[in-house]
């Protein structure tokens, strides 16, 4: 939350979402906003590091940006391709050279927003459609998975929040690098 500005559910409806969605835009404006300053002005030692072996912040921008993607394609009846499943088991991987912060805060914060365009376009008598989640095909309902993807983008960019407190204080950093 920016100093004198509500939380995203505080500030009203966001226009172009069914009331009965707003909950889950509301989230995702939140967490969008969360990351971004959480992860502002990281270098990429500090993105990558691991302090206390939790999983790094560069994991966890990554892994907000593809799990939206798989949930997504859930949602909208879809199942996963080699691509995606390939992106997942990248996600804790800095590369060579280690991504940035930046780049990964643009990738997140795009992520959430396309949920945005993807609520504005849900009609919601297709909220309780069934859908089928992996490859055990698991049963779920459109609403289900886009009110997964707010909550498990939030607790996501809670962690975001956290570990990078711990790495600008170096907080294990010197012992746990990733």
């Amino acid at each position: 939350m920016s100093a004198g500005r509500p939380e995203a559910w505080l500030r009203g409806p966001i226009e172009g979402i069914d009331p009965w969605l707003q909950p889950v835009a509301h989230a995702l404006v939140q967490a969008g906003e969360e990351l971004e300053l959480a992860a502002a002005g990281l270098g990429v030692e500090e993105l990558w590091a691991r302090p206390g072996g939790v999983a790094s912040i560069g994991f966890h921008l990554r892994h907000v940006a593809g799990s939206i993607d798989r949930l997504l394609t859930y949602a909208e009846g879809g199942q996963l391709d080699e691509a995606q499943r390939e992106a997942l088991r990248r996600e804790g991987d800095p590369g060579e050279p280690p991504a940035e912060a930046a780049a990964l805060v643009r990738d997140a914060v795009a992520a959430t927003r396309r949920v945005l365009e993807v609520l504005r376009r849900t009609d919601p008598a297709t909220l309780l459609d069934p859908r089928e989640v992996g490859r055990a095909r698991l049963p779920s309902t459109k609403l289900g998975l886009l009110f997964h993807i707010a909550e498990h983008t939030a607790r996501h960019v809670g962690q975001i929040v956290t570990t990078a407190k711990l790495v600008r204080s170096r907080v294990g950093i010197a012992s746990e690098n990733a």
